[in-house]
């Protein structure tokens, strides 16, 4: 064995002197088992020496060995008969009856396995022979130390795929199920269920869905310990995930009911966290018929906790509801989230959406009626594609939608568009109801198609239609209400719920959640919005026969409205039908009851702008609700921060069309008195930008954008942060009203912020191309000039590359007589600064121009380096070194100055032969030493500072 000794002491009597728990076996300069290889007075070899500490009556001497052994399998592996000695070692170490010895080795199997892995054609079967089963047995071990550590190395074995199949099935998995038995012991039995849960995701779906699956059922019923159902519960979507739909829908499903439904709070509350999770793994139709209700349970719990965490999931559950037909947003390759082709963008109409929505049922249902009949839409696997930088989950089938104008062009082939597309909400979903009724475009032209999101009015229906229509959607909502019809199984829910609450009045809590659940229950009567005014003849009619069958108009009111109505008829002589009488009766006393209502609900018209049909409406207006003050006292103080958190995925799921419904819950929180939620926003408004559009961004998020200039220095970094990312979406004349504001900036709340100044200087860089050159000669270049002075060196660092890119930016629009201006106020303000930092900046922006090559080398020549090479007689050393590793590093690599014949070569060799006897060793170490090309770290320059 190679090395040097790392200690030299009698290992038997002083070891725990030299403190070797201080390096672990991942340390590369030191080995743990150095001292085998120390000649001592026992004349042994280091096998020997390894067998006679491993098995001493010093644990700490066994627990040196057991921590070390990484090391003893490298220094042992080249020989196959020490190396199977040392296994048997391992095995008999195994079995030491100290807990922490046995720990101590446990911990080592998994770098122990992957070193195996690696040496597999030398040992292939060494793992699974001897150091399986030792993890397969601690999970048993009377030490609950030493479990958890067989359970940590467990999953870590299982996450780098070094366990068999064979060995889950057949050694694994058995013992899970065996610890997780009913009449097992308590302690065993959450650890089980802990490690089944989280070991769920790295095995195959048939061994989870086979093996653990009925064992995960039966303990989601555990009646003895709660613990277990809480773990259950709080790594529900896990399993949902590791099993896929059919199985969710079929076994876990009712668990989940059971589970949200838990007499324990803490049960129902890890339902609510998990509740996307599980979302995730199911269809729409059982999203929305069953999950929807059970989650407007849960959002009305009793229990406060609850709600609160209802109330976080609240958001990102309705982003599972995301469609890319009704988005119209896609994520790119790059991870960036897109706006779809140009033909779908949003017109000037788009601002009168409100009625546009509520035609869009029935008049779908009529031009399809008129032309032809729907097409069945299948769905079609999606592509998967992980990116780190995406955080979004998609479902296992994405929607192949026909070449109706919505995604693609008439001509071209779906397929090729719908693989690589994908919405995205934060975390969103590609459902498999396409939200629209496309139709055969061989038959049709893309003039003569209808999609709800290529036209935002859509066309007037076949009034000679409408009975037909009507009695259609009649029986429709019939059959429907006969199976488990989503509003149905809403309202039947929530009246379970609100007959619950009845007992509890006195509770002010109670009161509020009683108040929230009729408003749900009215919200959940609208089938679809197509069909709300429908629905709305249907309940006046309704309410009319119930107000005059319960309200026993007495005879001598009745006879008063006959008397008036007959007296402005014609004389009875001209009346030849009793029944016209009667009609005319009732037409003007439903009139009279009619308006009476419509007085006493004013606000009718609010709540009909906010409706929608893409999610199930008691969430949405669950999910407006958090603004509400009374919130806050009943739920959480934060719940207006989590509103704003989750408001892009919300507006991306229901997309632009939709904008209306959020329109004022966004205002409402962009004034919030707490600055959280506004910095919140302000961190998300470039996103948001990207989902609405030019027009709606313009028209609605401007404004508020703009209140956020003027806001606190922690609500304007997050502006800030993303400030060319906003302007970008903005139209040209609309960018340039922002010139004057940015340099607002500059001045913060706490001169100390010097991040924020940071992070303005790059986001002005990229906002150069923004503008044109005269607009950044005219207000960014002061900008500019203003950070290069500022106190802290960092801003000064970054402000100079700013100048350059300014440079950059003259010369490349042909603008010179603008970068000579720009050149000649530099050379003023830094070469002839009093402060020796200016003339170093000077240095540092000469290096840089030339490095990046932002302007012709002549007018460099010309204008610059007689400046730059002034600087040779400068009294501060700091300026010299900089302009020694300038001429050195930059100026001198660039094939113009070693060319033969240049006339400015000779100026700027004399000027390094001069820097190289200079007086200060660093200058003249930087003149003579020719570093890399290209380092331009500051680093080094701040430290000489």
């Amino acid at each position: 064995m190679a090395g040097i000794p790392l200690y030299f002491v009698d290992l038997q009597d002083d070891l725990d002197d030299f403190g070797f728990e201080d390096y672990g076996p991942d340390c590369d300069s030191m080995r743990i088992t150095a001292f085998l290889d120390i000649p001592g007075q026992d004349n042994l070899t280091p096998l020997a020496r390894l067998e006679k500490y491993a098995f001493s009556d010093n644990i700490f001497n066994r627990q040196i060995i057991a921590r070390g052994l990484l090391d003893v399998f490298r220094d042992f592996s080249s020989n196959e008969e020490d190396f199977l000695t040392v296994m048997e070692i391992v095995v008999r170490l195994s079995e030491d009856a100290e807990p922490t010895v046995r720990t101590e080795l446990m911990e080592q199997i998994p770098p122990i396995a992957i070193f195996l892995q690696e040496s597999r054609p030398k040992f292939p079967t060494a793992f699974f022979e001897y150091l399986m089963p030792i993890v397969v047995r601690y999970l048993t071990d009377v030490n609950n130390q030493v479990r958890k550590a067989g359970q940590e190395a467990l999953l870590i074995l299982l996450e780098q795929d070094l366990v068999s199949q064979s060995d889950i099935e057949n050694k694994v998995c058995p013992i899970l199920l065996d610890l997780s038995a009913p009449d097992s012991d308590d302690e065993y039995k959450v650890e089980a269920v802990n490690i089944i849960c989280k070991m769920a995701s790295m095995l195959s779906r048939t061994t989870v869905e086979h093996m653990l699956l009925p064992r995960f059922c039966e303990l989601c019923s555990d009646g003895k310990l709660f613990q277990v159902r809480k773990i259950c519960a709080a790594n529900f979507g896990d399993i949902c995930n590791a099993v896929g739909q059919e199985a969710t829908e079929r076994l876990l499903i009712p668990k989940f009911f059971e589970l949200c439904s838990d007499s324990v709070w803490g049960m129902r509350k890890a339902c609510a966290e998990c509740f996307m999770a599980v979302s995730y793994t199911t269809s729409p139709e059982v999203r929305r018929s069953k999950l929807s209700p059970l989650f407007i349970s849960l959002i009305s719990d009793t229990c406060r906790w609850v709600r609160q965490a209802a109330f976080q999931s609240l958001g990102p559950f309705i982003s599972t509801f995301a469609n890319p037909s009704s988005a119209g947003l896609y994520i790119r390759e790059d991870g960036t989230l897109s706006i779809r082709p140009s033909m779908q963008d949003v017109n000037s109409s788009s601002c009168q959406l409100s009625n546009s929505i509520t035609l869009t049922s029935s008049s779908t249902n009529a031009t399809l009626s008129s032309s032809e009949q729907p097409m069945e839409i299948k769905p079609e696997p999606a592509t998967e594609e992980a990116s780190a930088e995406i955080n979004t989950k998609l479902s296992d089938e994405n929607m192949n939608e026909e070449s109706s104008g919505c995604c693609t062009s008439p001509g071209q082939d779906v397929s090729q568009l719908s693989q690589g597309d994908k919405v995205a909400a934060g975390v969103t979903e590609v459902t498999k109801d396409s939200g629209f009724a496309g139709t055969n475009s061989e038959l049709q032209s893309a003039e003569d198609l209808f999609n709800t999101f290529l036209y935002w009015r859509p066309p007037l229906p076949d009034i000679s239609q409408d009975l037909e229509l009507l009695q259609f959607k009649t029986e429709k909502h019939k059959d429907s209400c006969s199976g488990p019809c989503n509003n149905c199984v809403a309202s039947s829910e929530i009246r379970k719920v609100l007959e619950s609450l009845q007992e509890h009045m006195d509770d002010p809590d109670v009161q509020a959640q009683v108040q929230v659940l009729s408003a749900a229950l009215r919200a959940a009567q609208f089938d679809s919005v197509g069909d709300y005014e429908t629905k709305k003849m249907e309940e006046s009619s309704g309410k009319l026969q119930t107000i005059l069958d319960e309200t026993a108009v007495s005879d001598a009111t009745c006879k008063q409205v006959e008397e008036d109505s007959l007296s402005s008829l014609p004389s009875r002589d001209h009346i030849s039908d009793q029944s016209t009488i009667n009609m005319l009766k009732s037409t003007d006393l439903e009139e009279q009851l009619l308006k009476k209502e419509q007085e006493n609900n004013p606000p009718f018209e609010d709540d009909k702008s906010k409706l929608q049909d893409i999610i199930p409406q008691p969430l949405l207006d669950q999910y407006l609700s958090m603004t509400d003050p009374a919130r806050a006292q009943t739920v959480d103080t934060e719940i207006a921060k989590h509103c704003a958190y989750s408001l892009p995925g919300v507006a991306l799921t229901l997309g632009r069309q939709n904008w209306h419904c959020l329109k004022d819950t966004y205002e409402t929180l962009a004034s919030d008195v707490q600055w959280k939620v506004r910095r919140t926003l302000a961190f998300s408004i470039h996103e948001l930008a990207v989902i609405l559009g030019d027009q709606l961004t313009a028209a609605d998020l401007v404004p508020i954008f703009n209140g956020f200039l003027k806001d606190l220095d922690e609500v304007r970094i997050g502006v800030l942060k993303h400030l060319y990312d906003f302007l970008k979406l903005l139209h040209a004349d609309k960018r340039r009203e922002y010139l004057y504001q940015l340099q607002e900036f500059v001045v913060t709340d706490n001169s100390r912020n010097w991040r924020f100044r940071y992070e303005l200087a790059e986001q002005l860089i990229l906002i150069l191309e923004l503008y044109s050159p005269n607009d950044v000669y005219d207000y960014l270049r002061h900008i500019a000039l203003t950070l290069c002075s500022d106190k802290v060196s960092e801003v000064r660092w970054i402000s100079f590359k700013l100048v350059v890119a300014i440079l950059q930016k003259f010369y490349a629009n042909n603008a010179n007589a603008l970068g000579l201006n720009f050149i000649n106020e530099l050379v003023v303000r830094f070469r002839h600064c009093s402060k020796w930092v200016g003339r170093q900046a000077f240095a540092f922006i000469c290096q840089a121009v030339v490095e990046e090559e932002c302007m012709p080398v002549d007018q460099f020549v010309e204008h610059l380096l007689p400046s730059l090479l002034s600087l040779a007689s400068d009294p501060v050393p700091n300026v010299r070194v900089l302009l020694a590793k300038a001429l050195r590093q930059t100026l001198l690599e660039k094939a113009y100055f070693k060319s033969v014949g240049n006339p400015h070569l000779e100026a700027a060799e004399e000027t390094i032969l001069a820097l190289q006897s200079d007086r200060d060793q660093d200058v003249s170490f930087f003149a003579t030493t020719k570093l890399k090309h290209g380092n331009m770290d500051n680093t080094t320059l701040e430290k000489q500072n």
